[in-house]
């Protein structure tokens, strides 16, 4: 059921963050028959937009007040990146930015965080995890529960997340993933070789060349068919409910043009096609 957005809500030990949208997390694919039922309802797209530019302000005014700093950490990244992102304001070491990415991948939720000085990683570590039962896990309905788990949730929107061109097309891209699962193909997306490959001295997310294909990775989606062992990245409300409500497509390949405008087919013969037309 669609709630009303919060006022905001403060957590403790000096960080702030707005409460975004007041809703359960349902689903509009029948596991047991292996198809989508409806057209996904969109109202979130709207919500979530909404949320997030009272998220960022208001967390941006709350830590002015406080004499505090402004940390956006964006939907996509890995936790890698997380830590990195709050050891640079928060002046960590090497030891304290490991302590922090040990939680599960696809688990620090992604937002706008107003923090003070001096937090040490577990507190920020436990503060995001909380944030991230708030928001997510403990909204998805118990008929969603009983049909997908979480970590497979966090799988899938984790894909979306750093393969969508923007929100545009998370479910139309999601209803490709589950076309491909429901298949016994495999998933052949780029942004698991990136995983597999990324470090911090070659770039989390490098580029992929045609050998990287061949990588001995289980985040290979190329060489294993499913999903990866984990998420890998933060994704964000959207992607979320995406992977929970694709629309319904025959496509089984896609790819985005020189201006990020999605392309699918459900063929791989349609699929060549638009690699000339658009590569």
């Amino acid at each position: 059921m669609l709630g009303i957005l919060g006022l905001g809500c403060v957590l403790g030990f000096g960080i702030w963050y707005f409460d975004p949208v007041s809703r359960e997390f349902t689903t509009n694919i029948d596991f047991l028959r292996k198809e989508i039922t409806t057209e996904p309802n969109t109202t979130l797209d709207f919500l979530s937009d909404m949320a997030s530019i009272f998220d960022g302000a208001r967390a941006s005014l709350l830590a002015v007040a406080s004499g505090g700093r402004i940390v956006h950490v964006r939907e996509g990244i890995r936790k890698e990146e997380v830590a990195e992102l709050f050891a640079k304001h928060l002046d960590w070491d090497t030891s304290q930015k490991l302590a922090f990415a040990l939680a599960p991948e696809g688990r620090y939720y992604p937002g706008t965080y107003g923090i003070s000085a001096g937090k040490d990683e577990e507190i920020m570590r436990e503060l995001m995890q909380h944030r991230f039962e708030r928001e997510v896990e403990n909204r998805i309905a118990s008929s969603t529960r009983r049909a997908i788990s979480l970590p497979v949730i966090l799988k899938i929107a984790s894909l979306i997340e750093r393969e969508a061109g923007g929100k545009s097309d998370m479910r139309l891209i999601s209803g490709i993933i589950w076309n491909r699962t429901w298949k016994g193909m495999a998933l052949q997306i780029d942004a698991t070789l990136q995983y597999a490959k990324g470090n911090q001295e070659n770039g989390w997310w490098p580029i992929i060349a045609p050998e990287d294909k061949k990588i001995d990775s289980p985040y290979n989606t190329y060489l294993y068919k499913g999903f990866p062992p984990t998420a890998i990245a933060s994704p964000g409300l959207a992607a979320i409910d995406a992977a929970l409500n694709p629309v319904k497509t025959s496509c089984l390949f896609y790819l985005h043009d020189a201006r990020r405008k999605i392309h699918c087919s459900p063929t791989y013969k349609g699929h060549l096609k638009n690699i000339n037309r658009y590569y």
